[in-house]
């Protein structure tokens, strides 16, 4: 077993899961009548009202936080732009076809610099939201709409990034609660990443 994830990378990412999570419902709850049960399951209207737009604080501070982690290991290489010809080969489970890759594969980053920006984006507009009596009145259908759109973008993200992480690549989900994998599953799946570390 060889350390993929430390115990501040694990708690940080739980940190930025738990607090996007909760955002994401309260936020669905406020969109539409249909999932406003949401709201009333996570403590009523007011209390959602309340957490959402701190829990979006407490999601950029925490994605902050991962980007001073992360921010080396995010960064796209020319054998990301590799991998990226090779997508199909990769969700079709063809791994030998797959080119070796870093500490994370090219569609990790990907998902990240999403959820980087995607958090800048919906606490920005979500300030002038929050404090609207404070904002220009033309700005909030525009910040409506930024909300809205990165939010979108997010959830795709995040729903794609769940079923990697716990369908497609058995070991991942375990890899961020433990901080440990075989390296059998580091050679197989971060080649590139497993042969820098073999040799520390």
């Amino acid at each position: 077993m060889i350390e993929r994830y430390t115990f501040h990378e694990r708690i940080c990412h739980w940190l930025t899961a738990f607090a996007y999570v909760y955002c994401l419902s309260t936020g669905l709850a406020f969109y539409t009548p249909y999932l406003f049960w949401i709201a009333i399951a996570v403590g009523g209207a007011p209390t959602s009202r309340y957490w959402h737009p701190i829990l979006g604080l407490a999601f950029l501070a925490a994605q902050l936080w991962m980007h001073a982690l992360w921010r080396k290991d995010v960064s796209m290489t020319a054998a990301d732009r590799t991998w990226l010809d090779h997508t199909e080969d990769y969700v079709t489970n063809h791994d030998e076809r797959v080119p070796p890759q870093g500490r994370f594969n090219a569609g990790q980053k990907l998902y990240y610099w999403a959820m980087y920006y995607g958090a800048l984006l919906l606490v920005i507009s979500g300030i002038a939201m929050w404090i609207p009596e404070r904002m220009p009145i033309w700005l909030r259908p525009y910040a409506i709409l930024v909300h809205e759109g990165a939010a979108l973008i997010t959830i795709g993200a995040f729903i794609i990034h769940v079923y990697m992480s716990v369908f497609l690549v058995p070991g991942s989900l375990g890899a961020m609660i433990s901080g440990h994998v075989p390296a059998s599953w580091a050679k197989a799946h971060h080649r590139l990443w497993y042969d820098e570390i073999a040799q520390k």
